[in-house]
């Protein structure tokens, strides 16, 4: 079980480290779009990035230390949920234009839990 939750763990890990570093340093398309599309501030992407490059770090020392990677992994699919609702406040869902990258918290949230449970079970 522990290599099924290492591997989780690496995956998402690296998902969260790519997603939240553009989101901290306010860099590229998606933290641009998060503050003109869903109308955010400049420092509430910056703080959503930077608590998922802090739950990234969560997760590697979570592989040699599972109560932190189990709190990492839930606080990342708490973040996820709210991704998700305010993706929803935007429309995104009804538009087949931004649905496709609307969808990306459900799979980050998906991969959260599965994460979390197999750090759980692997204890």
């Amino acid at each position: 079980m522990y290599v099924t939750a290492a591997i989780l763990s690496a995956l998402l890990a690296l998902g969260s480290l790519a997603a939240g570093a553009p989101k901290a340093l306010l860099k590229g398309d998606v933290p641009a779009a998060l503050q003109s599309h869903m109308g955010l501030s400049a420092g509430f992407v910056r703080f959503i990035g930077l608590a998922e490059v802090a739950a990234a770090a969560g997760l590697v020392v979570g592989l040699f230390w599972q109560p932190l990677g189990i709190a990492a992994a839930t606080g990342l699919a708490i973040t996820m949920i709210g991704g998700a609702a305010f993706h929803a406040k935007a429309g995104d869902y009804a538009d087949p234009a931004t649905r496709k990258n609307a969808m990306s918290p459900f799979v980050f949230l998906a991969l959260s839990v599965a994460t979390a449970v197999t750090l759980g079970l692997a204890m």
